[in-house]
């Protein structure tokens, strides 16, 4: 009687198949995965201000100024004096455009705020005042 003799041999080629579809994954995945620096929308300007504006005008130190269509300014004490100017403003001209003015000194969250406030007081035309390079 023959004795029969064991093959020790593994079938590679699963592994194989395997293989080349992960590294298809990867291969289209990875470009999706690329973290680097932040792409900002650009922002159009306008050729000229309105006629007629409200001006808000956040300065150095997070002061707040707001200029009526007439140019008359009133400080502000703090953001929850502003929503009652604005609230009141918009009572009495809710087409009127508004322009935020910043000093570039100024925290960010200021103006983000500012911005807030003017959209939750009911003003549709909302913009950022800058200067001519």
């Amino acid at each position: 009687m023959r004795q029969r003799r064991l093959k020790n041999e593994i079938n590679v080629v699963p592994y194989i198949d395997v293989m080349l579809v992960l590294l298809v994954i990867f291969m289209v995945a990875t470009p999706m995965m690329t973290t680097g620096s932040v792409d900002l929308p650009a922002a159009g300007t306008s050729p000229q201000k309105p006629d007629k504006f409200i001006r808000i005008q956040i300065k150095e130190g997070g002061e707040l100024s707001v200029f009526d269509a007439d140019g008359k300014e009133q400080q502000l004490k703090g953001v929850k004096e502003l929503k009652t100017r604005l609230t009141s403003l918009h009572e009495a001209d809710d087409k009127m455009p508004i322009l935020i003015a910043g000093d570039k000194e100024a925290p960010y969250r200021n103006v983000i705020e500012v911005l807030d406030e003017a959209k939750r007081a009911g003003f549709q035309r909302v913009g950022l005042e800058t200067a001519a390079k």
